[in-house]
């Protein structure tokens, strides 16, 4: 039986705070999956947590990047915790084309959404957070979406810049990671052209049912849901952002016809993509 996550959205295009404590985390004691983006940092003590799956121990100075569609679980708290976060509704972040504002740490920040950072770094972002806090506390509805975008377009252009400054990671992954990885890669190199499972398992070397295996086991979700959130991730951003017509949208993303695309939209979203447009 498929199990779907709860799923967590914000109510305003912008939400930022300074101060979030064990009773706020404690919501997020069961896994739930995101559908905006959060970035965080820890500024005191130490937590452990499931993102995609993964364990990870999350410490002060530890910046987290959690992407729409991530799942999240906090798990044991092993010393008083504290974090200042920011975070952009869906709405927000689909005018945003992720792939391309994160240029080539996409992939990088799916697979290892942990930074660790330097005190000065640090001090940095709390700043900033504190800042963001301000406005979007002070006067929620204010905060257009337009002025959310912006600023989350900036916050992707320094992210991309602290991982591009990433020292190479030197942990050794299992086999099994190493191709999930690989494929999440390609999927971003080539999802404009192609969609077929397939063409990513022969790109691999590996049969078909090798890579559906791998990627359920190491992800929890199947190889075509990895290869449609790209493509839906970026057809999002065209709709919301640009004046491409659907039929041009269509065809720049290599599908036989406009009919074919909205049928592979809905499937994915619910709607037709003249409906998501307009909404």
């Amino acid at each position: 039986m498929k199990y779907n996550f709860p799923q967590v959205d914000l109510p305003v295009e912008m939400l930022a705070w300074t101060d979030v404590t064990e009773d706020i985390l404690n919501l997020y004691r069961q896994s739930c999956r995101l559908k905006t983006f959060i970035l965080a940092l820890c500024t005191e003590g130490t937590i452990t947590a499931s993102i995609n799956l993964m364990e990870y121990e999350i410490k002060k100075n530890d910046l987290i990047i959690l992407m729409p569609g991530a799942i999240i679980q906090l798990n044991e708290q092993i010393e008083k915790v504290r974090l200042c976060f920011v975070g952009f509704s869906s709405h927000c972040v689909n005018g945003i084309n992720l792939i391309q504002a994160t240029m080539g740490s996409f992939s990088k920040i799916w697979d290892n959404p942990i930074l660790s950072i330097s005190d000065q770094i640090a001090s940095y972002f709390t700043d900033y957070f504190a800042l963001l806090t301000r406005v979007s506390i002070a006067t929620p509805t204010s905060t257009n979406t337009l002025m959310a975008q912006s600023t989350l377009h900036n916050i992707l252009i320094g992210i991309n810049t602290l991982y591009a400054r990433r020292p190479q990671n030197t942990v050794t992954k299992s086999r099994k990671e190493e191709i999930c990885q690989k494929f999440v890669q390609l999927v971003i190199e080539n999802y404009m052209i192609e969609r077929r499972a397939q063409f990513y398992a022969d790109k691999l070397g590996i049969s078909l049912q090798h890579l559906s295996t791998t990627v359920k086991q190491v992800t929890g979700r199947n190889a075509l849901d990895i290869i449609s959130q790209v493509v839906i991730t970026d057809v999002k951003a065209r709709l919301k952002s640009t004046d491409m017509t659907i039929q041009e949208i269509a065809y720049s993303l290599n599908f036989p016809s406009a009919s074919f695309f909205g049928k592979y939209f809905k499937r994915y979203v619910g709607i037709s993509p003249l409906e998501y447009r307009n909404a």
